[in-house]
Parts: structure tokens; sequence; C-alpha cells
């Protein structure tokens, strides 16, 4: 099936400066320690906040400017939400405060300096090619200008729609009652994999960690049985298969989870851990490894990292209880639209796919730093307790093979799979998660 249709909204090149009457003494001011924010509102969607950092009042200083290809905010669009907003005549709403982001002695010391306006129009145009609505200085209060000064602050703004086709793929049931995942475009679901939930044993957990490439970090821990705690979960396995039954992917619990000494919690010191596996020429080759852990302090926070070829490409947390969204999206500059390395494949390298920007192969054996960034993929993850059937979308560059998707699939799985392991020990896990 074909993918789904997204769109980015992506906000940058936030720079501000005052007229030279009422400039600060000082010419110019690290974005670091600048004492200006603003705040990033698109209809109901989250705001979103982003330091602002100030410039001198001079055409030098502007010119720089608008080569700070900075992103202040992002807003992930699926094709709902793209036709309701289409309809309503979106507009993205830009605040700009002085003073620092938060409170003081439960006080805001923020001042609210002007607001920029900038409608989103023909939204749906997006799906097929970026879209400029603002590229440049305009006067905070809503007037444009040319950047040669103006008697009001001036706010550089870049704001820009791309197309961001994903595929998306959802689990039938829970990954540890071995269901099916489909793919779903619309209202149509086709089934594309079958998901195998079992357990293996230290040795099988060895040989698979210790491929060839393994980066040594990754290998699991080398103590004897009688050194491991009593209280730990280990072994939990999950393969993907493909619908002819061939395993395309799977996920390891190669580092037990296991709880820290006089607790009953996995600490971030110790944290257990997963390889994300694709089949290579007969054997499992490691792609990328998956860490959790519960935060400290009482918290029902579960910490993850993931890393690719010793690259962290996700390091935040999710809450135990009401669970998120694990995500992949290293977008971390406004890249012009044109540009022919606005995004990076993680797949196999095998082929490239028209997505947002053209793509590049990336292969097993590149770091990830060596390219440039975008959304790779997300997942859903239920509080615990709740029907988790995670449903995973990944953008349409990084998918060049079935491998390719089914690494993305075991990974959400790894991922739901953890925030059970990351229970504290004096609970106890469900039947299917219990090794007999």
């Amino acid at each position: 099936m074909d993918p789904c249709p997204f769109v980015r909204i992506l906000v940058g090149d936030l720079t501000l400066k005052f007229p030279m009457a009422s400039r600060p003494s000082s010419a110019t001011v690290h974005p670091s320690s600048s004492p200006c924010f603003c705040k990033i509102k698109l209809s109901n969607f989250p705001h979103q906040v982003s330091t602002v950092p100030l410039i001198a009042n001079d055409g030098q200083a502007a010119q720089t400017a608008t080569h700070n290809h900075s992103l202040a905010a992002c807003f992930n669009l699926n094709k709902t939400q793209i036709e309701t907003l289409s309809s309503k005549r979106p507009i993205l709403k830009i605040a700009v405060y002085t003073g620092r982001v938060g409170s003081t002695c439960g006080l805001n010391s923020a001042k609210l300096l002007g607001r920029v306006n900038v409608p989103l129009s023909e939204l749906g145009l997006a799906e097929s090619r970026p879209v400029v609505y603002q590229n440049g200085w305009i006067a905070i209060g809503g007037k444009k200008s040319n950047g040669n000064g103006s008697s009001s602050a001036e706010l550089y703004l870049s704001v820009r729609a791309e197309p961001d086709p994903r595929f998306i793929f959802q689990f039938d049931g829970e990954p540890e009652c071995s269901p099916q995942v489909f793919q779903v475009q619309g209202n149509v679901k086709q089934p594309v994999f079958t998901c195998k939930f079992g357990f293996r044993n230290d040795l099988q957990s060895r040989s698979m960690s210790s491929q060839p490439g393994t980066p040594r970090n990754w290998l699991p821990f080398g103590g004897t049985h009688k050194e491991q705690s009593a209280k730990e979960r280990k072994g939990w396995s999950i393969t993907i298969h493909d619908l002819s039954g061939s395993p395309v992917a799977a996920a390891s619990m190669v580092t037990p989870f296991v709880a820290s000494p006089g607790s009953h919690r996995v600490s971030r010191s110790n944290p257990g851990a997963w390889l994300i596996l694709r089949p290579n020429e007969g054997t499992w080759q490691p792609w990328g490894r998956l860490e959790a852990w519960l935060e400290r302090g009482g918290s029902d926070n579960v910490g993850y990292r993931f890393e690719l070829q010793n690259s962290t490409l996700a390091n935040s947390t999710l809450g135990a209880k009401n669970g998120g969204k694990f995500s992949i999206d290293l977008t971390s500059s406004l890249t012009p639209a044109n540009s022919s390395h606005s995004s990076f494949d993680l797949g196999s390298g095998t082929s490239s796919r028209p997505g947002s920007g053209s793509g590049s192969d990336f292969g097993f054996g590149l770091l990830p730093s060596l390219v440039q960034r975008g959304f790779v993929m997300s997942s859903t993850v239920e509080g615990v307790g709740k029907c988790s059937k995670p449903e995973v979308e990944v953008g349409v560059q990084h998918v060049t093979c079935t491998e390719d998707a089914a690494a993305y699939v075991a990974l959400a799985a790894a991922m739901d799979l953890s925030m059970d392991a990351c229970r504290p020990f004096s609970q106890k896990l469900r039947k299917e998660l219990r090794q007999q």
C-alpha cells in the first residue's frame, strides 16, 4: 500500500532586534544567554517554547541572522488534521516575551513584548510540495519589514510546510500476545507481519549479541548466574515474520532488567537492554540497542535511550501511568526546502525512496552524525495496566525494503515491553511475561 500523507510545519531562524534607540548596551547577546523567548501556538496543538537570540540592529547582523538555520518548533499533521485545519484558515501564533522562561519564587517574570500571526493558507498543497509562508523580518505586531530599520522590535522568522509521508503500522494486540501487525492507510488495513513473543536462554542471547560488528558496550553482562540478582526479568524476545513466515527482524533482551540493591526498581545506573536485530546472510545482525530504566526519586517515569552504532538517537522518558509516544525525530535545523540532504536514511542502504527531501542512503556502517537529520519514527505506548496496541509511524525515506519496516516494528515492540520490564519488582507481571 501507499504511505499516508503527513505534513510538517517547521518554524525557525528566529532572531530578534530592537530599534537603535532602545537597543541594549551590549551590541550582541549570545543565544545561550538571551533574555527573550517565544511561545509558538497552532490551533489546539500544545504550544512550543523557544529562546530567541538578539542581534545588533545593523545590516551585517541581519544578513548573518538569515543563515542561522535553527529549528524553534515543529508541528506534525496527519491527513485528518490537515483537512480540519484547512477548513478553519489556520493561523500560526507567536508571542514574544522578555525575561526568563518559567517562574522565580512562584512569580512569572516574563513580559509580553508583542505578537506575530502567520496565516497558513492552502495547507493541503504541502502534501505534495514545500510551501513557504514566511521568510524574513516582520515587525512585532504584524507589520512586515524590509529589515532596514523600524520604530518597533523586529523578528526574523521562517515558516515552512513540507510533505512528510509515513508508513503506519498497527499491532492487533499486545506484543507479548504474539499479535499480527497491519499496515494502515485511512480506513484500510492490510496484514503485513506476525509477531512471536518468547523467552531465550543466556546462551542464545549471548550468541545473538556477539555477531561481528557488535559494539563492545552492547554486549550483555558477563557475570555468572549466582552473581545475578534473584529480582530480574530476562530472556524476553519478539521476532517479526513476514506473511511467508520468514523472520525479518527481532528484538532480544540481552541485558536483564534487574532490581538495584535494596530496592524493587530498575535503576538508570544498571538499565535493562535490548538488541534490535536484522537478518543478514543467514544470521542475525545487530542494528540498534534500546536501554530502559525507572527514573530516580520515586518517579513512575520510564527513561529510555536508543543507540545506533554508538550514536544516541533518542533519549527521553515516558510516564508509566499514562504512557505517551516513543519517537526518533532528529530535526535540529531548518535546512532549505530544496536541499538534497534534508533527511537521512536509517534503512538498509540498498536503495533510495523519495520522501521529504531526497533521502540519502544510510547503511549499517555509517554514523548519523555524518548526514542531515529528520523525522525517523514514532510509536504509541500505553501506560502500565492498559491494553497496548502500538501504532508505529515510519518516515517513507527510511523504508527501502520489508526488513527496514520490520526493524522499526521490533523497536516499537521492545519499547512497549520495556514498560512492563521496568515495573517495580513488588508488582506481579501478567502470565504471558512470566517464564514458567
